[in-house]
């Protein structure tokens, strides 16, 4: 399964036939893809609303098929088929209509998916005449539409009030997975992250699998467990070390006890949402993603006497661009200046150690570092309880922001403390707390019960000298 935000993928890989047949694989762009399904499944006369809310549905079903890697973590050698009974109908080389390759250009990077959760939605869809299901009826649609129903109205209709359309979706390569090396004792890494969290998934319907207690990112004791109980309930070579087939074993499991491919999905939730490689940053960026990632740049910086430190600005300038550099002569990375895949790799080893190396007594009066779990609404967490108190201590000063009680538990409160907190710091009010929230509440925080900015949070005398 795929990591990290959704994204929409350049190309996309169809078979001509049924999974296991001998047909063709084609590679095709994505928009492109999408105007052959849209031309083949459903008609051009009908009205434009009907048409739009096909195609996000049209959208979204593909990208839950690259995202969760149904078809690649079985074995197989593309992404989707042209298959009606499995997925959407294709036909290659068919005529595109007009007027739906004009409506795919302007909606192919956007995609449906439920409130508070991550994965494309398995927008199931059929025609509601010949054949219906428990999704969306084209036909139907075109009722609605008719009656005046807007793009959203006729979606909620058939899914549920609880579905976003996330727009302007990142366009990026789309590469596999598995990250390429083996995962043993001692690595960390991002992807040793996505693991832990899926096996302590898979453990709920396998209790033989043990839970892996600490979700850090590090291929720990407990990690190497939990994976060779994985291998031999699987029937795997029981190495405790993690190869592709193990890896693509474990995805497509986690898939299916989370029925991701499913339209009743149980959902990736934004605290399982891996601290994860995502896009490539270089200098000019600007952005939200730019401030996530100054913010553990910031933190290393601080730890590490050779990484020059920066500000938090949000624009990816000289003075980011030069502590990258310095970052990758550390490292014994190319110094590009670039935050690239491996970059980012090692910016996160070097992150969760200083996480992990933290004296213990420190705690009660350094403001806590992000805990590389986004939280948001319905989680019980440590991170969280924490999250409250700073948001209490900082209503005393700031009434505006709701004080709550430090339970540990994201209930509609503590949204409501957050969302005016990120409205007060000019931040988006999403009630979702990932680095960047995380950064201004602990950093208001420390400037009013310290009286002076204490960000990145570094204990006195506490450098790390060396790698």
């Amino acid at each position: 399964m795929l990591t990290g935000e959704p994204f929409i993928p350049q190309t996309i890989t169809v078979h001509l036939g049924y999974p296991g047949d001998s047909g063709q694989n084609v590679t095709v762009s994505f928009p492109e893809y999408i105007k052959n399904v849209a031309s083949s499944e459903i008609y051009p006369t009908w009205p434009e609303t009907a048409l739009r809310a096909n195609i996000y549905a049209i959208v979204s079903f593909a990208l839950n098929r690259i995202y969760t890697e149904w078809y690649r973590s079985q074995g197989y050698d593309f992404d989707i088929t042209s298959e009606t009974q499995y997925d959407q109908k294709y036909i290659d080389g068919r005529q595109i209509y007009e007027n739906i390759s004009i409506l795919v250009d302007e909606l192919f990077d956007d995609y449906l998916r439920r409130q508070g959760r991550v994965e494309p939605l398995f927008a199931a869809f059929c025609n509601g005449t010949t054949v219906t299901c428990n999704g969306l009826s084209q036909w139907g649609t075109v009722d609605l539409a008719e009656q005046g129903f807007l793009p959203y109205e006729i979606l909620t209709y058939y899914y549920g009030d609880d579905i976003d359309i996330v727009k302007n979706a990142p366009v990026r390569t789309n590469t596999m997975s598995y990250p390429g090396e083996l995962l043993a004792s001692g690595t960390t890494s991002a992807a040793v992250r996505t693991l832990q969290i899926q096996l302590n998934r898979i453990s709920r319907n396998y209790p033989a699998i043990p839970k892996i207690p600490n979700i850090s990112g590090i291929y720990d004791i407990a990690t190497q467990e939990a994976v060779r109980a994985f291998q031999e309930i699987f029937d795997l070579a029981p190495t405790g070390t993690v190869n592709k087939a193990t890896w693509y074993r474990i995805a497509y499991i986690f898939t299916s006890v989370k029925r991701l491919a499913e339209l009743d999905s149980e959902g990736i939730t934004y605290e399982e949402h891996p601290f994860q490689f995502t896009q490539q940053l270089s200098p000019g960026d600007k952005g939200e993603a730019v401030r996530a990632f100054q913010y553990f740049l910031a933190v290393v910086g601080a730890y590490y006497e050779a990484v020059l430190p920066i500000q938090i600005t949000g624009t990816y300038d000289a003075q980011t661009e030069a502590s990258v550099r310095s970052f990758q002569q550390v490292y014994g990375l190319p110094q590009t200046g670039i935050l690239d895949e491996r970059t980012w790799n090692d910016l996160f080893r070097a992150y969760a150690g200083i996480l992990e190396s933290i004296p213990r007594e420190y705690a009660e009066w350094i403001p806590q570092l992000y805990s590389g779990n986004t939280l948001s609404e319905g989680m019980t967490d440590d991170n969280i309880r924490i999250m409250q108190e700073y948001l209490t201590y900082i209503h005393d000063t700031i009434p505006e922001i709701p004080a709550v009680r430090n339970t540990g538990y994201f209930g509609p409160l503590t949204k409501e403390a957050v969302i005016a907190f990120q409205r007060y710091a000019g931040l988006e009010p999403n009630g979702i707390v990932g680095a960047v929230t995380w950064d201004a509440i602990a950093g208001l925080y420390s400037d009013l019960r310290l009286g002076y900015e204490k960000r990145p949070y570094q204990s006195p005398g506490y450098t790390i000298r060396n790698q």
